[in-house]
C-alpha cells in the first residue's frame, strides 16, 4: 500500500474572504486569528503534520502578506526532514495572465509546480474550516477502494441541506449524484443516502483526495473553475469517486456569525472541539510572550491568551487574545478581543488619540474587536437584533455582531448599540 509520503497537500489560501468583511479587510480568510493565539490557516497544516503528511503547498492571492509572514514564522522544519511548507503565490505567467478564477483554477495554475513535486497523490483542503481529522484513514480508505477521487463527506440535517453540496452514495460507498446547495423537494429526496431520519443526507466538506494523474486529467481536460460546483459533479460522470464517513466536529467559517459562534463555543465548560489534545495538537502559536497579569478582576468561561495585561475587569464568555490590555472598570461579555501585534509603545502610543487597548470603564457586550484597536474610556458597544448589517466610518455590524476593524478607534464616550447613529 502507498504512504503518506507519496500526498501532496494543497491549502486553498487565496480567497478575497467577503463574508468575512471588516476582518478581511487588511488580511486573507486563512490569517484571520481564531481562538485568541491561532489562525485558521493553523488547522488543515496541523492536521497535515498529524496525519504524517509532511509535503504542504498554500495557495495565496488576496491580502497575503500577513499570511505569509505567519507561515515562514511558524512552520520552518529542519535540514534533516524531508517536509516543507510553501507559499505558492498567484503569479502572472507566460501561459497565465490572469488572477486565480476559483478553488479549481487556482490549482490549475499551479499544475506545473504539482507535477514537479512527483507526488502520486494530491489532497485539497479549505483553509477556514475548523475541524480534527486523520488524513492517514481517508488514504488508506482511497487506497483500499483503488478510487481516482475521494471526498470526505458527513451526515447532513434536513434543514441544512440548502448549505452544502449534496452527495448520493451507493452501498460500496461510490457517488453516484452531486447537487450544489439543492433546495426542490424532489431532488432532495432522491439525494437522501442515509436511514437517519435526522441527518439523511451526505454533504461535502471540500476536502478532496486524487491521484494526481487524474487531477490533471480533469483540470486540463475540462473548462472546471471550482472544485466543489465543478470538478466533482463531472467527475462523478468519468471517474471512480468515493465518500469517506467523517462523524467528528467539523465547522465552516465563513461568515462573522459563524466565525463568532465558533469561537465563543470554545469558551464552554465541555466546548465541541478541543484545541487541549496531545495526540493530535494544533501548531502555528509559536511566540515569546510573558504570562498574562490580571489584578483583582472576575473571569468566567475565558479563552485567555498571553502577555495580557487584566486590572480590575470583569470578563464573561469571551475570548481575550494576545496582549490584551484591559484597563480597570471595564466589563467584557460574548465578545472577541482579538489584542494587538505589539505591546504598548509611549513613542508611538503618545501620538494616538487614544491608547491601544480597551479604556477605563468601558462596556463591551457582542462584538468582535479586531487587533490594534484603540478604544477610548466610557465606550458602550452592544450588540444588534440578528439580521441587522450596518457600516459606520469606524464599524460595522454584520448580523448583529458589532465589528471594530483592525486599528480601529473609537474616541472617549462612544455608543455603539441599537439607536446609535453612524
Amino acid at each position: 500500500m502507498p504512504s503518506q509520503d507519496e500526498i501532496l497537500a494543497v491549502i486553498l489560501g487565496g480567497g478575497r474572504g467577503s463574508r468575512l468583511y471588516p476582518l478581511t479587510k487588511m488580511r486573507s480568510k486563512p490569517a484571520v486569528p481564531m481562538a485568541g493565539k491561532y489562525r485558521l490557516i493553523d488547522i488543515p497544516i496541523s492536521n497535515c503534520i498529524n496525519s504524517g503528511i509532511f509535503r504542504i503547498a498554500i495557495l495565496t492571492q488576496f491580502n497575503s502578506v500577513s499570511l505569509h509572514r505567519h507561515i515562514y514564522r511558524n512552520y520552518q522544519f529542519d535540514n534533516f526532514h524531508t517536509g516543507w511548507v510553501q507559499i505558492w503565490a498567484a503569479e502572472q505567467t507566460m501561459q497565465n495572465a490572469d488572477w486565480y478564477q476559483g478553488t479549481a483554477d487556482a490549482v490549475r495554475k499551479q499544475l506545473g509546480e504539482i507535477q514537479s513535486s512527483r507526488a502520486k497523490y494530491v489532497l485539497i483542503l479549505a483553509g477556514d474550516h475548523l475541524y480534527r481529522m486523520d488524513y492517514a484513514a481517508m488514504a488508506r480508505f482511497h487506497w483500499e477502494h483503488n478510487a481516482d477521487i475521494t471526498v470526505a463527506v458527513q451526515p447532513v440535517a434536513k434543514d441544512e441541506a440548502n448549505r452544502f453540496g449534496i452527495l448520493k452514495r451507493n452501498p460500496e460507498y461510490l457517488l453516484t449524484e452531486f447537487a450544489e446547495k439543492p433546495r426542490d423537494p424532489n431532488l432532495l429526496e432522491e439525494l437522501v443516502s442515509r436511514d437517519d431520519p435526522e441527518k439523511p443526507y451526505l454533504g461535502s466538506m471540500g476536502i478532496y483526495l486524487f491521484k494526481t494523474d487524474v487531477l490533471l486529467d480533469l483540470l486540463n481536460n475540462y473548462p472546471l473553475d471550482d472544485f466543489g460546483s465543478h470538478v466533482i459533479p463531472q467527475a462523478i460522470t468519468t471517474h471512480t469517486v468515493f465518500g469517506f464517513d467523517f462523524t467528528g466536529y467539523w465547522e465552516d467559517i465563513g461568515t462573522i456569525r459563524s466565525f463568532y459562534e465558533t469561537n465563543l463555543a470554545l469558551t464552554r465548560t465541555n466546548p465541541p472541539f478541543d484545541f487541549y489534545d496531545a495526540t493530535a495538537p494544533i501548531y502555528g502559536g509559536t511566540r515569546f510572550l510573558p504570562c498574562t497579569v490580571v489584578h483583582d478582576s472576575q473571569i468566567t468561561n475565558v479563552l485567555l491568551a498571553e502577555g495580557s495585561t487584566i486590572t480590575h475587569a470583569e470578563i464573561h464568555d469571551s475570548i481575550i487574545g494576545l496582549r490584551s490590555q484591559i484597563a480597570s472598570g471595564v466589563k467584557i461579555e460574548n465578545s472577541i478581543i482579538m489584542g494587538a501585534d505589539y505591546f504598548t509603545n509611549p513613542e508611538i502610543d503618545g501620538k494616538r488619540p487614544v491608547p491601544l487597548g480597551i479604556g477605563t470603564n468601558t462596556h463591551i457586550e457582542g462584538a468582535i474587536v479586531d487587533k490594534n484597536a484603540c478604544i477610548g474610556k466610557n465606550v458602550v458597544i452592544r450588540s444588534f437584533p440578528r439580521g441587522t448589517d450596518l457600516d459606520s466610518e469606524n464599524w460595522v455590524v454584520r448580523d448583529g455582531i458589532v465589528v471594530i476593524p483592525k486599528n480601529g478607534i473609537l474616541m472617549d464616550g462612544t455608543y455603539i448599540g441599537p439607536g446609535s447613529k453612524d
